[in-house]
C-alpha cells in the first residue's frame, strides 16, 4: 500500500476495532470505496507489541513500526505485496 488515509484517535473509551471502523467509515465517505488494511503502531494491537495482526470487520489490522501510536493508516492492500510493507520497514 503506497497511498492511504492517516487517521488520529486517542480516545481511551474506544477499543482499537471501533477506532478502525470509524476511520474506515471516514475513508469510505472521502474516497467512495472501503479500505481493507490498516497499519497501527505494534503496541496498539495487544498492549505489548507481540501481536502482528487483528481484524475490524473487513479491515485487516497490521503492525507497522513506522506508524506513531494513536494513528491509523488505512488503504487498499496491493495483492502482490506480502504482510510486510513500506509502513513496517525502517
Amino acid at each position: 500500500m503506497d497511498v492511504g488515509l492517516l487517521w488520529f484517535d486517542d480516545d481511551r473509551q474506544r477499543g482499537i476495532e471501533e477506532k478502525v471502523l470509524r476511520a474506515a467509515a471516514h475513508y469510505f465517505r472521502k474516497y467512495g470505496h472501503h479500505p481493507n488494511v490498516c497499519f497501527v503502531h505494534p503496541s496498539m494491537l495487544d498492549g505489548n507489541g507481540k501481536a502482528r495482526e487483528a481484524r475490524a470487520g473487513e479491515v485487516e489490522i497490521r503492525a507497522g513500526r513506522a506508524i506513531t501510536r494513536h494513528h491509523f493508516w488505512l488503504g487498499v492492500s496491493d495483492e502482490t505485496e506480502g504482510h510486510e510493507s513500506r509502513a513496517s520497514a525502517g
